[in-house]
C-alpha cells in the first residue's frame, strides 16, 4: 500500500534536523504527491524497514502527521493517510481567507526590506515561470504556495506561522494533487500577488489584508466553479 518512498539519506542525526525532522519532510512529500495513497494505512514495521530507522523515531514523525491532518487515526484500524472531500477543501479556503489576510496585514508592518526585497526577487521568477509554461499552471505550483508562505513568514507572527506553515499548507498541497485541477487563472492570480506586494511596500496594512482575502476568495470561487464542473 505504502507505494514508491523516497529513501532516507542517513540514519544518524542530519544538519538541517533530527532523525523524526527528516522522517516527518520524507512522509509529508510521499504522502502529498502520491507515493503513498490517500487511504493507505501506516504500517509502522514496514517504513522501519523502508527507512532503516527504529520504531521511537518514526512513531515521532506519524505522531507528527496527525497533527497537522495529512494522517488519522481510528480505533480498531489505526493510522490511514487522510481521504479528503471537495467540501474540506473549500473549508480550508475560509480560514485561509481570515487568516492570511491578517498575516499580509502584519506583514505589511513588520517584514523587513530584506524580506520585500526576496518577495519581489520570487515573484520575478514565477513571472518567467509563467512565461515558459503554455499551461500556465501557476495555480498547480508550489511557487504559489511560496508566496504565501513567504508573507505569512513576514508577519513575524509565531503563531499564525504555525498554523499557517506547518498545517494548513501541507493539506492544500494535498488537495492540489489529489484532486488534480488544472486551472487556467495563473496570470491573473501572479498579477493579484503583485498587487499585494506593492500593498506591502508601501507599508499599507488595510489595502494589504484587502487584497489578501479577496486574492484567496478568488481562488476558492475558481476551485468551486472546477467543482461544480466536475458534477
Amino acid at each position: 500500500e505504502l507505494g514508491v518512498l523516497p529513501a532516507a539519506e542517513s540514519t544518524a542525526p542530519m544538519a538541517n534536523g533530527t532523525i523524526p525532522d527528516r522522517i516527518f519532510s520524507l512522509l509529508t512529500e510521499a504522502i502529498v504527491e502520491g507515493g503513498i495513497s490517500a487511504g493507505s494505512k501506516i504500517s509502522e514495521p514496514e517504513l522501519a524497514r523502508a527507512y532503516g530507522i527504529s520504531r521511537g523515531p518514526l512513531r515521532e514523525a506519524i505522531g507528527r502527521l496527525e497533527a497537522c491532518g495529512l494522517v488519522v487515526r481510528r480505533p480498531n484500524v489505526g493510522a490511514r493517510v487522510v481521504t479528503l472531500s471537495s467540501t474540506q477543501l473549500l473549508e480550508i479556503f475560509h480560514v485561509r481567507e481570515a487568516l492570511e489576510g491578517m498575516a499580509a496585514r502584519l506583514a505589511a508592518l513588520n517584514m523587513t526590506l530584506e524580506e520585500i526585497t526576496d518577495l519581489r526577487h520570487l515573484l520575478g521568477q514565477h513571472g518567467e515561470q509563467i512565461e515558459r509554461d503554455a499551461g500556465h499552471a501557476y495555480f498547480q505550483r508550489e511557487g504559489d504556495l511560496d508566496f504565501h508562505y513567504r508573507i505569512v513568514k513576514g508577519s513575524h507572527n509565531s503563531r499564525m506561522i504555525e498554523l499557517l506553515c506547518n498545517d494548513l499548507y501541507h493539506l492544500v498541497r494535498l488537495y492540489r494533487y489529489q484532486f488534480g485541477m488544472p486551472s487556467k487563472r495563473g496570470p491573473q492570480a501572479f498579477v493579484e500577488h503583485g498587487h499585494i506586494a506593492d500593498a506591502i511596500e508601501r507599508r499599507d496594512p488595510e489595502m494589504a489584508e484587502l487584497m489578501m482575502r479577496s486574492h484567496i476568495r478568488a481562488s476558492r470561487q475558481n476551485v468551486e466553479r472546477l467543482l461544480a464542473g466536475r458534477q
